[in-house]
């Protein structure tokens, strides 16, 4: 039961981010979560509510219109649930991205405690 109750979590974290409110989205995290992120730099870093509404204030001030788009939900176990997404937004240049991601998110007691997120970060050639 408990996975279905982790992919409602997962949905509405989905919900929020799209809607850019991001103290909502903050709270659905443990007071202290660990992520991985390239935009982080490497290896796990901790984030407290307030870095990660800051994280996410900046990226929709560089791109207003950031919208994630599920593809697929996989389940993992009780405790995680995976998920890959498309990210599109436009940059200040007016130029356009679409971004294929993974985040794999790690659920306890209702809240996510780790956010493991995957995606090419390297630069396409011109």
């Amino acid at each position: 039961m408990e996975n279905s109750e982790n992919i409602t979590l997962v949905k509405h974290y989905f919900d929020l981010f799209n809607k850019h409110q991001w103290k909502e989205l903050a709270a659905l995290y443990t007071d202290t979560a660990d992520f991985k992120d390239p935009s982080l730099g490497t290896g796990i870093v901790k984030q407290t509510h307030e870095q990660t509404i800051g994280k996410y204030t900046e990226l929709s001030n560089t791109f207003p219109d950031v919208h994630d788009e599920i593809v697929e939900i996989y389940p993992s176990g009780d405790k995680h649930v995976i998920v890959e997404f498309i990210s599109t937004g436009t940059a200040p240049d007016n130029s356009k991205f679409e971004l294929p991601i993974c985040t794999i998110f790690t659920i306890e007691n209702g809240k996510i405690s780790a956010d493991f997120t995957y995606y090419d970060n390297f630069e396409e050639p011109e």
